[in-house]
């Protein structure tokens, strides 16, 4: 039975969210990207409500949230989440130029880790992702708290990130007490990952809502991409699984856009009668989306569009919640174009399709 209470962002409740997170709780909070579940990121306790509510493997590394005394690579030291001495003046550098830029929003860092930090916030790996959230109530929240809060999506591990308070309900309303709703999320996909080497090097571990391509500017040098290794059981950072984001219903990518495809005989599932088919278009109109799938396929599809203006960022506010209203509806299969954009937020976007239909 449903027991969280979704709160409105009051000073009552800002002390009564905080007052459970001292006591080893979770709670449910807003930033700019998505819904995270805010636990005190030094106390083991804490981290280990986070995994087992989120059904988490202890493998997949957390982001520790910081407050807006995190300025420069000695602020995070101070505050004993990383260990300084590790880096060279070439990756301090970097490192201070980045936060400079771009904190508080959607980027993650990670450094080399403080002995301070629990092993369980980083999955035993020697560095640690941080980030600072713009979100007010996620900034109010940490300084009521008097700590860094580790913070994941709000959701069942590997299923579609909340970008609401009420998705934060409908996936984990009966194992947590307390959801701080701060409406809509502003960017609704995650953060974008940057690792920081001891000796300066930059590699893009997840893209997310901050532009790639920004960052390398900012920092003067090219950021570097890793090896394919999604696979893995040791993560690098969060959302680098081969599946990820996943409705729980089967989604199924397109080999392109609609307006490109010529056919889609290969596709035997369009070959099902009975079916309620649903497709996602990242742009256009619903008209125009279904004119075209019933010319390739004869069938008469639920057509949900990201954005009717073909504005990215609109598409990425809209994604994950599209997403969850086609698992809700009647639909039995669900498809969705990909996106063939490879900068900025369409990077992250095409990214989460990608996952979110990966078979497993």
């Amino acid at each position: 039975m449903s027991k969280a209470q979704i709160l409105p962002p009051t000073p009552e409740n800002f002390a009564l969210a905080a007052e459970a997170l001292q006591r080893g709780e979770v709670v449910g909070m807003p930033t700019e990207t998505v819904y995270g579940l805010a636990g005190d990121a030094f106390n083991p306790l804490a981290l280990a409500r986070i995994f087992e509510t989120k059904e988490r493997p202890t493998f997949d590394p957390l982001i520790i949230h910081v407050g807006p005394f995190a300025r420069r690579v000695e602020d995070l030291a101070r505050a004993g989440l990383i260990d300084e001495k590790k880096l060279s003046e070439v990756a301090r550098t970097r490192a201070n130029a980045l936060m400079q830029a771009f904190w508080p929003g959607p980027l993650t860092l990670i450094l080399p880790k403080s002995d301070k930090v629990p092993d369980l916030a980083t999955s035993g790996l020697p560095t640690v992702a941080l980030r600072m959230p713009r979100h007010a109530v996620a900034q109010a929240l940490i300084a009521a708290s008097g700590t860094s809060l580790a913070a994941p999506s709000a959701n069942r591990f590997g299923r579609i990130s909340p970008t609401s308070a009420e998705d934060v309900f409908d996936e984990l309303g009966d194992r947590i007490d307390w959801i701080l709703d701060g409406g809509r999320c502003e960017i609704g996909v995650e953060s974008t990952i940057v690792a920081v080497s001891e000796s300066g090097e930059l590699t893009l571990l997840r893209p997310g809502g901050l532009a790639p391509e920004a960052i390398g500017k900012v920092a003067g040098t090219k950021l570097l991409t890793p090896g394919r290794s999604e696979n893995s059981t040791s993560p690098q950072a969060p959302g680098m699984l081969e599946s990820h984001y996943a409705p729980k219903k089967r989604l199924n990518l397109l080999p392109d856009s609609l307006e490109r495809l010529q056919s889609l005989d290969e596709l035997n599932l369009y070959k099902v009668t009975g079916r309620q088919i649903a497709v996602m278009v990242l742009f256009g109109s619903e008209d125009d989306a279904r004119a075209r799938f019933q010319k390739l396929t004869s069938i008469d599809p639920k057509v949900y569009i990201l954005s009717r203006e073909s504005n990215v960022e609109e598409a990425a506010k809209n994604l994950f919640k599209t997403l969850r209203e086609m698992d809700a509806s009647d639909a039995d299969v669900l498809f969705s174009e990909p996106c063939a954009i490879d900068f900025g937020l369409g990077f992250a976007i095409g990214d989460r399709l990608r996952r979110a239909s990966a078979k497993i």
